[in-house]
């Protein structure tokens, strides 16, 4: 399974142990590491990279799961509630972009805080003791959340809301005197231009989780060309569930803007 990876660590000499321990699970196999960062956060809360763009398939540049997640261990505790009153609206992005829920963010700042270092990875794994009982050696306090579709779902439903707004704008035009008719317009015209860019940034986001599919598919099959066995079997099967995850969310990005093409479509033919 996908997930996002936090230990938090007490110094920086053990937070780089525990990012050498995450690259011996993964030469061994046990998990499968697709980017990974020792950060750290100073006494301002701000979070700075200490090691990043090591040997992996995905680096940690903004866009990435990986580097919205960093950009995000250096916002508040209190993240969920604040993205709810606005506050942190221009935060949600990275949230979506993460894969991660606001109830993790908030764990992992309230534990992270003012001069702690930490490891942030992006895996697969299948079991968690491996990493668990390596990272508690050290002393690290682990954090990992499943990488989740919860930027598909708002992004469809910020499309059907613009859309629903659209309509309700256009049944009203169609009642309203002259004068009228032209200002519901301007609102309608400004609506589509948002709606535009909300598929446009579907589009943008398809084409980034298909170059980080990619990258992490070929990451695996170099190393299942080496291994055999049980080994073999877990690079194949890691393999398999990437895929199949990628394609379910290029079919549900790629149907946000398909609606919004058979619905444009059949008001030309009316």
């Amino acid at each position: 399974m996908e997930k996002m990876l936090v230990v938090a660590f007490d110094n920086e000499q053990k937070a780089y142990e525990g990012s050498r321990a995450l690259n011996q699970l993964d030469a061994e196999g046990s998990i499968s590491v697709y980017a990974e960062s020792v950060i750290k956060k100073d006494s301002n809360g701000k979070v700075s990279v200490m090691q990043a763009d090591g040997d992996f398939p995905v680096g940690t540049a903004e866009g990435t799961a990986i580097g919205s997640l960093i950009g995000l261990l250096g916002g508040p505790v209190g993240l969920g509630i604040g993205a709810l009153t606005g506050a942190f609206a221009g935060m949600l992005g990275d949230v979506h972009a993460a894969g991660v829920n606001t109830d993790f963010l908030d764990d992992v700042s309230a534990t992270l805080k003012p001069g702690k270092f930490a490891v942030v990875a992006d895996v697969s794994e299948e079991w968690v003791t491996p990493v668990d009982s390596r990272m508690e050696a050290l002393g690290g306090v682990v954090f990992r959340s499943l990488r989740s579709d919860v930027e598909d779902d708002q992004r469809a439903r910020e499309v059907a809301e613009i859309k629903e707004e659209i309509a309700e704008y256009k049944a009203e035009q169609a009642k309203a005197h002259a004068e009228r008719k032209a200002k519901l317009q301007a609102k309608v015209d400004s609506l589509n231009v948002k709606l535009q860019k909300k598929l446009d940034q579907a589009k943008h986001r398809e084409q980034q989780i298909k170059s980080e599919t990619e990258a992490k598919v070929h990451a695996l099959q170099e190393r299942a060309a080496k291994a055999h066995g049980d080994a073999k079997k877990a690079f194949d099967a890691r393999i398999v569930q990437i895929r199949a995850e990628n394609e379910e969310r290029s079919r549900r990005l790629k149907g946000i803007a398909a609606e919004h093409l058979r619905k444009a479509a059949a008001r030309l033919e009316q």
